[in-house]
């Protein structure tokens, strides 16, 4: 079995992520999501391991950086909830908070979808 994959936010992306949008800043979640998470996550489906995130090391987060990353894997790029959550786990031991706000940005991104 292989191991698992791991992004750790401030090494592999920014340790000062931004806003949503790329029009709004540098090192938005849009540009996170996009480059950096949604192929990790691909490639932990693909595989059938886990996509781990660490969140800690960074100078913070925007709530709007959290939503548009992890939310936008349901609402934009329409990966099935219930595959985000076998495949991913969010880690910070500076703030478990973050964790929570993800999954219920998740949920709620799952929730506006319609289901048939």
């Amino acid at each position: 079995m292989s191991s698992n994959i791991n992004i750790d936010i401030a090494k592999d992306f920014s340790d000062t992520p931004g806003p949503r949008y790329s029009k709004e800043g540098d090192f938005p979640g849009e540009l996170f999501r996009k480059e950096v998470l949604l192929p990790k996550l691909k490639e932990a489906i693909e595989l059938d391991v886990k996509l781990i995130v660490n969140l800690d090391g960074t100078e913070g987060y925007a709530s709007s950086f959290l939503e548009e990353s992890f939310a936008g894997l349901v609402s934009k790029e329409k990966i099935d909830y219930s595959t985000i959550k076998e495949h991913l786990i969010c880690n910070s031991k500076e703030d478990t908070a973050r964790v929570d706000y993800i999954w219920q940005k998740l949920d709620e991104a799952n929730q506006d979808i319609p289901h048939e």
